[in-house]
């Protein structure tokens, strides 16, 4: 928690000249507010720096999402100053600095059994897919990424995850495809258990 509240201090003047940066670009409202499923998909609020406009069309529908895309937003995006406010989040417990991305209750619900374990762990505001690829990467081997955290996870792991956020924020993002390799493998892997597993079970309720 004092981390927490020392990263909130240290980001509070970032998060204000972000904040006039949006105003100024975009206007009001300066936050996005979305439902996402957490730790054992709970849902909580998640916010971030608006970065689209409200640009709308003759009959005043909003235009399509790439259509109200500016230079402001992509600069947030890329530099994910966008995602500043969810130093809040981790603040109240609902998201850790590193884990899983948070996403809509409903994607994880198409998950199946992959979301129910992708959720045993609180959402972060970085990940492992987050560098090894992010943009690069399919949403599948988004999701193989992070089933592989899960797994494996440890402070060292998470402190790894950090200071490699930092180097792709510095030099950009690449895909790594050895860590989608051995992503793969393992789900492959536990896959197969998991069949051999529910085979057994039921050879045994044949008996």
């Amino acid at each position: 928690m004092l981390i927490v509240l020392v990263g909130v201090i240290v980001l509070a003047i970032p998060m204000l000249v972000t904040a006039a940066y949006v105003f100024v670009s975009l206007g009001r409202p300066l936050l996005f507010a979305q439902t996402r499923a957490g730790r054992a998909a709970r849902p909580f609020k998640i916010r971030k720096f608006r970065t689209m406009s409200d640009a709308r069309d003759v009959d005043g529908a909003l235009l399509p999402d790439a259509d109200r895309v500016t230079a402001a937003s992509n600069l947030l995006r890329r530099s994910r100053l966008d995602e500043l406010p969810q130093i809040f989040a981790i603040l109240f417990g609902h998201m850790a600095l590193v884990g899983p991305r948070p996403l809509l209750p409903e994607t994880i619900a198409e998950f199946g059994a992959d979301g129910v374990y992708r959720c045993a762990v609180r959402p972060g505001m970085t990940g492992w897919a987050q560098v090894s690829g992010n943009t690069f990467l399919s949403n599948s081997e988004k999701l193989q990424l992070d089933l592989w955290y899960v797994a494996n996870r440890s402070f060292l792991l998470d402190l790894r995850i950090i200071l490699e956020t930092v180097a792709v924020l510095i030099f950009g993002e690449r895909r790594r495809e050895d860590r989608i390799a051995a992503a793969t493998v393992a789900r492959a892997e536990l896959a197969r258990q998991s069949t051999a597993g529910q085979g057994g079970a039921k050879r045994v309720c044949a008996t």
